[in-house]
Formats: C-alpha cells, structure tokens, sequence
C-alpha cells in the first residue's frame, strides 16, 4: 500500500513515515498542498495524510484539487478540533479527521480502517440505476440529474449509493453514521444532516427521493 504523507513540519513528517514504513507500507511525502497535488497527477497512492495549515495550499483546497481527478481515501490532520473545521473536512471530501497532538499509532489504525471502508463500499459489477431523470452508475460512480452530470464528494456517493442500496428501508442517523462512516468515526448526528442536505442539493428536483423520518433519521423512496 502506498501513503502520501502531507505536512509542512519534517518531523511530523518522519514521525509517520517510520510507523508508515513499520507496517509495511511504502511512504512518500510531499512539503505542502502544491506538491502533493502534482505528485497525486504523477502517481498513484492508496491513502493520503494531509495536514489541513500549510503555506501555498492548504490542505482542504489540495483535498478539492485532488479530487477533481483521482478518488483517494484521505485523512486529515489537523491542529484546530473545532466542529466546523471537521464538518468543512468532510465536506471537500475527506474521509476521516484526526486532531494534533495525535498518536501514530491510533492514524495507523485509522489508516486500516479507512482503506478497507473504502475498498468495501467500491461496487463489483457495472449497475445502472434509473429513478425518473435520476441515473446512479454505482460502479462509475457518477451520478446524473436529467442527462446532467452531478458532481458529488466521495462521502455524498459513498451516502446515496447506500441509501439507494436500502431503498424503502428507513436509516437512523446512528445506523448511517457506522455504516457508512464506521463505527469509529468521530462525530454526531449532525454530520448525516449536513451530508443529507448537501446530497439533496445536488440531486435537484429528485432530493424528494430522500425521505426524512422525523425523530429517526432517512430512507430512499421513489
């Protein structure tokens, strides 16, 4: 397995790169966001660590750019805890949020957990779905509204395909939060909210499909 580790201070940098390289896997590092962007055009990588306070680009902006071409499991790591910081994480896509000072051990865990969610939920088989104008390729993972092509993050695809997956059945926001972000994601109820409401923007006229049940949480329902 490859990791690209991200972080403007080398000993953050070496520090992860010695458990990286403990667990067997091989390590490369990039200075700031500009670089790992350039590398992540260059190469391939299974995961990246990515510092959020970098010179040049930032972290979430390099998540954003990054995105735009490769869909890499990323976690980020991150001085500032505050809720809005990790909320904003996930929305630009990244998968999981660790605050510094952390552990290396708990991001090697982390590491683990979140490439075998990620492998998981990549679909085996080419399947299109139809709802109406709605069309979820799941194994493409594109997403169409009326001939046009959405752009979803990773977790919004990773949410609808897994509320299409369990249509007509009704989802707790706690159900969603292991399912789909698993068991050891930190955060609450208010993640799937926000998730759920940038997934409904994007789907246009169909978000009616995504059927809110008072005092429980969702289900997908045409």
């Amino acid at each position: 397995m490859k990791v690209l580790i991200v972080d403007d201070e080398k000993m953050i940098r070496n520090v992860l790169r010695e458990y990286v390289e403990f667990e067997g896997y091989e390590a490369s590092e990039a200075e700031d966001g500009l670089q790992a962007v350039r590398m992540c055009k260059e190469e391939d990588f299974d995961i990246i660590l990515m510092d959020v306070m970098m010179p040049g680009l930032d972290g979430f902006s390099a998540v954003k750019e990054i995105r735009k071409s490769k869909d890499i499991p990323v976690i980020m790591l991150s001085a500032r805890g505050e809720e809005y910081d990790k909320l904003f994480g996930f929305e630009v896509g990244a998968d999981d949020y660790v605050t510094k000072p952390f552990s290396p051990k708990e991001v090697m865990a982390r590491i683990a957990a979140v490439t075998k969610r990620h492998k998981a939920g990549s679909p085996p088989s080419r399947e299109v779905l139809r709802f109406e104008g709605l069309e979820i390729d799941m194994a493409g993972r594109n997403v169409t509204v009326d001939g046009e092509k959405v752009e979803l993050t990773p977790k919004e695809y990773e949410l609808l395909f897994y509320l299409v997956k369990n249509q007509g059945i009704a989802l707790s926001r706690e159900k969603l939060l292991s399912d789909v972000w698993g068991f050891d994601f930190y955060g609450d109820d208010r993640t799937v909210d926000t998730h759920i409401k940038m997934l409904r923007s994007n789907l246009k006229g169909y978000r009616r499909f995504i059927v809110t049940l008072r005092g429980l949480g969702y289900k997908f329902e045409v």
